[in-house]
């Protein structure tokens, strides 16, 4: 029961608000009885809200990742370099951590400019259609960029790199400069580019800045967000809390 539990909470999206009985049961291909009863077990635990006919998921979840020691702790540290990013673009930033074959995002500021973008606190995206993921593959060894590039490549829009050999090439050239350029490829009408952060030889997240697409200008983002990473790295590296 705990699986199916799983795979209840597990088929919820990040563009997901709220989802009906007919759309978990279709999405976990567990019968509608089944679904029903997990639900309601969620539901009193917490960890689904029920509203009307739908289901979101519920405030004990992000009670419980907060607790996370490793992600917290890196949030934490990684804030000051976040808010300094933020200060010099005033964009969209993002911190990222690797699961898998998935980024999972820990911290996101925005300014007063909403973009529509498909990422959000403790949700999750392919590597290989995001700044911050394509950051993370090219520094978390070859064993895990070959297994990748192995696999069917995810799309999320048009844009989205599918051809192993175009992604092989982005990969490499991301290891000789430290930067990772994402155009349109989450999200149609926003860019980003991000930078690796290190605690070690490979990296344990990535940052990145965010923008609408007319206005992306990759020169003079460039240098705010290798400053911050190598700034959070070093700090990382020293095991100390940023100042």
């Amino acid at each position: 029961m705990l699986d199916k539990a799983a795979m209840v909470l597990g088929c919820f999206r990040s563009q997901d608000g709220a989802l009906r009985l007919t759309e978990i049961t279709s999405r976990t291909g567990l019968s509608k009885t089944t679904a029903f009863r997990l639900c309601a077990d969620l539901v009193r635990l917490g960890m689904l809200e029920r509203d009307a006919e739908s289901y979101r998921l519920g405030g004990k979840l992000f009670e419980l990742g907060s607790l996370v020691t490793r992600r917290h702790g890196l949030r934490e540290t990684a804030l000051p370099f976040l808010q300094d990013l933020f200060e010099a673009t005033r964009e969209t930033v993002h911190l990222g951590v690797r699961e898998g074959h998935e980024v999972v995002y820990v911290e996101r500021i925005h300014g007063h400019e909403a973009l529509a973008l498909p990422s959000r606190i403790g949700g999750r995206l392919p590597l290989t259609c995001t700044g911050v993921g394509k950051a993370l593959l090219a520094f978390s060894g070859a064993e895990l960029a070959e297994e990748v590039l192995a696999g069917p490549l995810p799309r999320l829009t048009r844009h989205s790199i599918t051809d192993p050999v175009r992604l092989r090439s982005a990969v490499e050239q991301i290891q000789v400069s430290g930067l990772s350029y994402e155009e349109e490829e989450a999200a149609l009408g926003v860019s980003c580019i991000a930078s690796p952060v290190f605690d070690g030889p490979t990296a344990v997240a990535a940052l990145s800045v965010a923008v609408p697409r007319a206005r992306f200008r990759p020169a003079q983002l460039a240098p705010a967000v290798r400053t911050a990473a190598l700034g959070l790295s070093r700090v990382l590296r020293s095991g100390r809390s940023a100042p």
